[in-house]
């Protein structure tokens, strides 16, 4: 494994070389084709994991700080862009606003971890849904919803729901390779990521989107109107999984005897509701409809309000955790690679190395010739495609956002809402169904063992197919209607 990473390594770097020394393509500035030559390598170490994430920001820190900085700048080809200018473009993502809610979002899923909340909530949840495994696969996509507006993290969310289902069936002495353990896991990590679509700060990728968005049209895509765009959609995939998981995986029982009194054990043994869990509901609940009236009854955008709530949880007194508590939950290499991700796609869009990009692969195929129904189904099928090969959704929003966007402003002006066919390809993103590699959430459910790759994938076609199918469906309808196209 550890000679496998260092050829992986070692390709990267090689890749980044052969790209930078080979001649300059005839509409590419220099600094251009650096850009893309640091993408080429940050892909090859993001695809193969060679390198951790945070030590990948690092690299990526580094190649752009030097290699930019001693390229010539576009306006004034007589002048570098130096390495103090280009460090600047490197570190650029860190003041981006995105990376501030995402930050924000880490302090409430500790704040959810740290008061046990999250767990009270899926308990609950779980013991009014019922005990027949219809009504636990039913309350499994229930108890994601509920998690995904609280806690905005999805590897979070799943390490809150599947301790619970696998003490579910392990209480009525079934083992954690049971056919109703790989039902509800499955069930649980496949709802996680179509919430991630339907709810604006479910998924840090998304932020990544936004940022660029925000950057390059000046557009702020508030929470409610996100959730307007691709709530009815999540509602929709939410009863496709309920069927099929459903159809494809029979558990060994149809009902669990005494299950719900299982599930009121449990949420007894958690003892009385405590001040703290109180104060973070009242702070939960007033974030999210400030969340969800973005524009309409306030003036505050999302990553501001959520930092009043941070302030408000550190506070003496009134607060839930103190600094010392919380600075170790935090993760704060994920940042740093969200920060440099935003970085890495605005210099490949600032150095038109995005742009030269789109032209000569998506531009020369004639996709900008083609009818808006058919970009979208062309860019779709690319994005799942590619996906397939990414762990983490934000590096791929990180690589493919940056080119979409370059792409459509090559067909300005277009008879099309230009960053809402941006939008859905961050949607298509989110797209983590069919491998464990595909998202991060996969990887920790399929560690407990309780499905196997076959499972995932059986499920992750048909919700991959239908979810693609709706995308186009949306596109010709409802999403021209509310004006996201």
């Amino acid at each position: 494994m550890k000679k496998n990473k260092t050829f992986f390594i070692l390709l990267a770097f090689a890749v980044f070389l052969i790209i930078v020394l080979l001649p300059t393509p005839e509409g590419l500035p220099v600094a251009g084709q650096r850009a893309l030559a640091i993408l080429a390598l940050a892909v090859i170490l993001w695809v193969t994991e060679a390198v951790s994430f945070p030590v990948s920001a690092a690299i990526i820190i580094v190649l752009i700080s030097v290699f930019i900085g001693l390229a010539p700048t576009i306006d004034d080809p007589s002048i570098d862009y130096t390495t103090s200018g280009a460090l600047k473009l490197a570190l650029g993502g860190f003041s981006s606003s995105a990376v501030g809610l995402v930050a924000g979002a880490t302090f409430i899923a500790a704040a959810m971890e740290l008061t046990g909340l999250h767990k009270r909530l899926a308990l609950f949840i779980m013991s009014k849904v019922g005990t027949k495994t219809k009504s636990l696969v039913f309350g499994t996509i229930v108890v994601s919803i509920v998690l995904a507006l609280f806690v905005p993290s999805a590897t979070a969310r799943a390490g809150t729901i599947l301790p619970i289902l696998l003490g579910v069936v392990a209480a009525f002495n079934l083992p954690k390779t049971s056919r109703l353990s790989a039902l509800l896991v499955v069930t649980a990590v496949q709802s996680i990521s179509i919430w991630n679509i339907g709810i604006k700060t479910a998924a840090a990728q998304n932020m990544v989107a936004l940022g660029f968005i925000e950057e390059n049209f000046g557009i702020n895509i508030t929470w409610g109107q996100w959730f307007i765009y691709a709530g009815p959609w999540s509602i929709l995939m939410s009863f496709v999984l309920f069927f099929i998981m459903n159809k494809l995986i029979k558990p060994e029982l149809s009902e669990l005897e005494n299950g719900d009194v299982v599930i009121k054990n449990q949420l007894k043994e958690l003892g009385q509701i405590t001040g703290k869990e109180k104060r973070l509901i009242i702070i939960s609940i007033a974030l999210l409809i400030l969340w969800a009236t973005e524009g309409i009854l306030h003036p505050l955008d999302s990553t501001t309000v959520t930092f009043i709530a941070v302030m408000v949880m550190l506070l003496p007194g009134i607060g839930i955790f103190t600094w010392k508590e919380v600075q170790n939950k935090i993760p704060w290499g994920t940042l740093v690679v969200f920060a440099v991700g935003i970085s890495m796609g605005t210099v490949l869009l600032q150095t038109e190395g995005a742009s030269w990009l789109s032209e000569n692969t998506l531009e020369a195929v004639g996709l900008t010739e083609m009818p808006l129904i058919f970009i979208i189904m062309v860019l779709s099928l690319f994005n799942i495609l590619i996906h397939l090969g990414f762990a983490s959704a934000t590096s791929l929003a990180s690589a493919f956002i940056p080119i979409v966007i370059a792409l459509v402003v090559s067909m300005q002006p277009t008879s099309f809402n230009g960053p809402g066919l941006v939008l859905i390809q961050q949607f298509v993103v989110c797209f983590g169904f069919l491998l464990p590699v595909s998202a991060p959430q996969n990887m920790l459910a399929y560690g407990t063992g309780a499905f196997t790759t076959k499972d995932l994938l059986k499920s992750g076609l048909p919700i991959t197919i239908i979810g693609y199918a709706l995308i186009i469906i949306f596109s010709m309808t409802y999403w021209q209607w509310v004006g996201l196209l």
